[in-house]
């Protein structure tokens, strides 16, 4: 990372790691739930560092997870069809690019069956979503057009590191917490990057 070689470098979006920090912003809102729900996309790669995050995780608050796979929008709806019926009290969706296209459908289905939910990046809180917790991507794409820049200007891309998030936001939707009946803790206000009223 640190000396890339050859014609590459680049700008890191990586979420994984983030999954025990966003569990907990997600326990802390929904302090009842006992069975947690994890939205994966089993086809990625990071998909199963991500699960053993998320498996560590559960076992440290003592809480039930049902996994979730979905790797196509209407596997999405199957995975809300199956947590629908109380099975699940919340759910933490997994850093993913197809989540992220189809961030509306998410926060619609989990405002449909009224199931809290945690997502990878504030642009699902935009869409409707619950929270947020995860790499500031404006701080990443600055750092990419900063790149764009040095190596047009004649600076080797060998030579240039491979940034890594620093920055990680929590953002809040007021709105939908309301919509679920839930009392966000002024704790967890406090810490908040963004709230959204």
């Amino acid at each position: 990372m640190a000396r890339p070689g050859g014609n590459i470098t680049g700008v890191s979006f990586n979420n994984t790691g983030l999954v025990p920090k966003r569990l907990e912003v997600l326990h802390e809102m929904v302090p009842k739930a006992t069975t947690i729900g994890f939205l994966t996309n089993p086809s990625i790669q990071t998909s199963e560092q991500n699960l053993a995050d998320m498996e560590t995780a559960i076992r440290r608050v003592g809480l039930r997870m049902i996994v979730l796979n979905a790797g196509t929008g209407d596997e999405i709806d199957a995975a809300f069809a199956t947590a629908r019926g109380g099975r699940i009290d919340a759910l933490l969706v997994g850093p993913d690019a197809m989540f992220n296209r189809r961030r509306v459908q998410l926060a619609e289905l989990a405002a449909r069956y009224r199931i809290p939910a945690n997502y990878s990046n504030r642009e699902f809180c935009e869409a409707g979503g619950l929270s947020s917790y995860g790499n500031a991507r404006t701080q990443l794409e600055r750092q990419a057009g900063i790149y764009i820049g040095r190596i047009l200007k004649g600076e080797k891309p060998a030579d240039l590191p491979v940034q890594e998030p620093t920055r990680f936001e929590l953002v809040i939707n007021l709105k939908t917490a309301k919509a679920l009946g839930l009392d966000v803790p002024p704790t967890l206000l406090a810490r908040a990057d963004e709230v959204i009223e």
